[in-house]
């Protein structure tokens, strides 16, 4: 038995408009870009991949079946600027083969800084997801599958999730294979559902690739490299941004195509199945632990924090802005709390990352700024106007205001 399992990571921030040490409100979110650009992708990525994704639902008789974790800021931005986009996400929803994850509303690196505001956007998290989707998740994914052991026992003891996802890469798997159910130490009954991450990447970033020896990837070839995995594995864990259908690959590499004819080539095989990742959870009993004691991600070669945690600038931004927390919290502003959790979106980190190597491109290509020194700048004008905000709000908690720095 190989059963595939999809997971589609749906997400973007709020991007900051230019804002200077000159200026004074509170308007930090450039509205026209968000929805310029949240349109853009609805028309490239969401709505034609959700009405693929819908007619293969049917097509199969409800075989195929996928799951996604979709952020709360792209949810609101759905809901104000591409209500057709959330009209189709439900209509998947209604057909039963369609799963929806848990994460932190903000798409936060929360869990590393504060484990209050890690629960509260859970919490926050899961009660859009029933309300627009009528689901309460039971498998939780954290940000960019940022994964620790002691991740998995902060979110065993919340109560309520069967499995956490997490990225399997070979330092922490070893000899052991991503193609089976895990379980993290230190827990009873959670499981530990690993990404492979050489099929994964061989459509999120070679599909497209002429330089790569496997171009160009076919949906019969993908399913026969699915059906290999017969014998050794219960699970091929797919983990994907859903923007690779149509936005980081173009319609015209064929990417749509692929995913069209795929889950026939997979049927294929009698012994192949397609589950979403609650039902690999009450299909496989773990085989075995994986302690993971450091963190790891999804992201870069190195899947590790250096993506957001791998400079000076870096570290300065994200310390700063969650300890403004008791500030904000204590000025009983909504719009300020917003904003702060607005901020705490990891894509701001990563606009400030100066790894220019191997990731390099990948970084470049998701920078709106010129550099990563004026990103950084500019969140730092951002953040010392929102101390000043808190400290107006709730003067006896007044606080120094921000110097952008280096040092």
């Amino acid at each position: 038995m190989a059963s595939v399992c999809f997971y589609f990571q749906v997400h973007q921030p709020y991007r900051l408009r230019h804002y200077t040490i000159f200026d004074n409100g509170g308007d930090y979110f450039d509205e026209y870009k968000n929805a310029q650009v949240c349109q853009k992708v609805a028309g490239k990525c969401y709505l034609p991949a959700n009405r693929l994704l819908l007619d293969l639902i049917h097509q199969h008789g409800g075989r195929f079946k996928v799951a996604f974790s979709i952020t709360g800021v792209v949810l609101e931005q759905f809901r104000e600027y591409a209500p057709e986009v959330l009209a189709s996400f439900q209509e998947l929803a209604e057909t039963g083969c369609v799963e929806f994850l848990a994460e932190t509303y903000y798409h936060s690196l929360s869990f590393l800084f504060s484990p209050r505001e890690f629960a509260e956007q859970i919490d926050a998290h899961k009660k859009i997801v029933r309300e627009l989707f009528g689901q309460t998740p039971r498998v939780f994914r954290n940000t960019e599958l940022v994964y620790n052991n002691d991740l998995a026992v902060a979110i065993e003891r919340m109560g309520g999730f069967d499995a956490v996802l997490a990225e399997g890469a070979d330092h922490i798997l070893g000899y052991r294979s991503p193609n089976y159910v895990y379980r993290p130490p230190n827990t009873r009954k959670l499981k530990l559902l690993l990404k492979n991450y050489r099929l994964s990447d061989d459509i999120a970033f070679r599909f497209s690739n002429r330089g790569w020896r496997e171009w160009p990837l076919h949906a019969e070839k993908f399913g026969q490299w699915i059906s290999a995995v017969n014998g050794n594995g219960y699970t091929i864990n797919l983990f994907i941004d859903y923007e690779t259908l149509g936005e980081h690959q173009w319609e015209d590499t064929g990417i749509f195509e692929f995913m069209r004819y795929l889950p026939a080539e997979v049927l294929k095989h009698p012994d192949n199945d397609f589950k979403t990742p609650s039902e690999v959870a009450d299909a496989y009993e773990a085989v075995d632990a994986v302690d993971v004691p450091y963190f790891v991600s999804w992201a870069d070669i190195e899947r590790d924090l250096s993506a957001w945690l791998g400079n000076p600038m870096q570290h300065n931004a994200i310390h700063e802005l969650y300890n403004l927390e008791r500030i904000v919290k204590a000025s009983g502003d909504p719009d300020i709390l917003a904003s702060w959790r607005k901020l705490q979106t990891s894509d701001h980190f990563y606009y400030m990352c100066t790894k220019w190597f191997a990731d390099g491109d990948v970084h470049k290509y998701f920078n709106p700024y010129d550099s990563p020194y004026d990103s950084y700048i500019n969140f730092m004008n951002i953040l010392d106007n929102l101390r000043s905000r808190c400290n107006v709000a709730a003067p006896t908690s007044r606080e120094p205001a921000l110097v952008a720095s280096l040092t």
